[in-house]
């Protein structure tokens, strides 16, 4: 017997890979899609969607794309996965998405397959939308000026191309890279954490979408998970998975507050952060260097 059987699931409920059928509608997720489709629906250009490391910009970018109806949308997405790429490699990579079958080596060849390819997409009714994954890692000004020259390809009714970018908070600060660029920014919207109640109601959302009969968690339990995860979808998920497993471990057919308290333990959940080095004394107007305050301050920083 595993955990799934003992609690009488059918599938995992709180795997973190980004599993569609799982998706949490939560208020602030909807409102983000919401925002997210107004955007490539109308072809706004730039749309960004911003949030902390494990927040669900992953899965609303999946989200995002499985919305569009491929009779509308000619659309893809990229997960950037390394600060190295450079601009010519992205401009080759949105061209094969976006269906030019032999993009040139040339640059302006490339750029003038991918022109043809737009407007063959607009002619057709259909509208281009590349989403973005993990752009905080675009962090060159060469590639930010690519995606503003590809802004400008445009018809007079409309822009051919829209992107939506998903990332980090740094990101907005990579655009300033091309302050042209961040001014073209038409959408932007903020993940922020999960409150206690949306962290509830996102577990026994997953519980039952996995054949729970009951909810194992106590509104204790829940309100520690809450607490240690910091509303973080993928640590909810993270410290609810494990915590599951430790109550089987234990048979127990209740996850309680001591179970959930013990399993963020474990995961280093419950670990505080350091305190901040305390502040260089300044001297006062008119006086030499304190190299002993210097001394303390330096032995200090090395405890």
């Amino acid at each position: 017997m595993n955990y799934l059987e003992f609690y009488e699931l059918e599938q995992e409920p709180f795997s973190n890979a980004p599993v569609s059928r799982f998706y949490y509608d939560s208020e602030q997720h909807a409102q983000a899609l919401a925002r997210l489709e107004h955007a490539v629906s109308n072809m706004k250009g730039l749309a960004l969607l911003v949030g902390d490391i494990g927040a669900g910009k992953t899965t609303l970018a999946r989200r995002l794309l499985d919305s569009l109806p491929e009779d509308q949308y000619e659309a893809a997405l990229l997960v950037i996965i390394h600060s190295g790429i450079t601009a010519g490699w992205l401009l080759k990579r949105i061209a094969l998405q976006l269906g030019v079958e032999q993009p040139a080596e040339d640059k302006l060849a490339l750029l003038s397959q991918l022109y043809q390819q737009l407007v063959k997409i607009y002619e057709e009714g259909r509208k281009a939308v590349v989403l973005i994954d993990e752009a905080q890692m675009l962090t060159s000004r060469e590639i930010m000026e690519e995606f503003r020259g590809l802004l400008n390809l445009e018809v007079p009714e409309r822009k051919l191309i829209s992107f939506v970018f998903f990332g980090l908070p740094e990101l907005e600060e990579n655009l300033r890279l091309d302050p042209p660029l961040a001014q073209r920014v038409a959408m932007r919207y903020r993940l922020q954490p999960l409150s206690e109640a949306s962290t509830d109601a996102y577990l026994r959302h997953r519980l039952k979408l996995a054949g729970a009969p009951r909810v194992p968690f106590t509104p204790e339990a829940v309100a520690l998970v809450h607490e240690f995860s910091g509303g973080t979808p993928r640590l909810v998920n993270t410290l609810c998975d494990n915590a599951l497993f430790e109550g089987f471990l234990a048979r127990a057919r209740e996850i309680d507050a001591a179970i959930v308290e013990r399993t963020a333990h474990d995961l280093g959940l419950d670990a505080e952060p350091p305190p901040p080095p305390p502040a260089l004394p300044r001297p006062a107007a008119g006086a030499g260097v304190d190299f002993e305050a210097i001394d303390r301050y330096l032995d200090a920083l090395g405890k």
